[in-house]
């Protein structure tokens, strides 16, 4: 299974969290990101996303299907999103568009991190893959992306 982690773009400030729009740089961001993905994405993948805006907003510019899901709201758990695409046990690969601090955790828990948490940057990508080799499970860490390097 591959888990592709997408943290949103960079968002306007504002009071309400979720009805934050991503700026003009975001959207820039996302797109940068969404054609590099596109380039490199399996077949029959699953996108989710967070119902934020900005997060939207991020998996729009992909140009794909996605299901918005209140598991990936900014309150979540790390948990609760492994739950929610059946780490390790799901076929094929899933992105998920999120936020902070629950990417950065799902990312310290599946490459067991000491710290508990890992920060990733706005737009940046992080793609994991489980696999099993005779009789231990492995988290493999494919590939990490940021926008800015695109």
């Amino acid at each position: 299974m591959d888990l592709i982690l997408w943290r949103h773009a960079e968002a306007e400030e504002g009071e309400d969290d979720l009805t934050r729009p991503l700026t003009a740089r975001g959207e820039k961001q996302a797109a940068r990101m969404a054609a590099w993905l596109d380039r490199n994405l399996p077949d029959g993948l699953r996108v989710l996303s967070s119902p934020a805006i900005r997060a939207e907003q991020t998996a729009r510019a992909l140009g794909r299907k996605y299901k918005l899901r209140a598991e990936l709201m900014p309150d979540g758990s790390a948990q609760d999103l492994l739950e929610m695409v059946q780490w390790p046990n799901a076929r094929g690969a899933v992105l998920v568009v999120g936020h902070q601090p629950v990417l950065g955790q799902t990312v310290a828990q599946l490459l067991e991190m000491k710290s508990g948490a890992c920060s990733l940057r706005k737009g940046a990508v992080w793609w994991l893959r489980h696999r099993q080799r005779m009789e231990a499970c492995e988290t493999i860490l494919l590939a990490v992306q940021s926008p800015e390097f695109l």
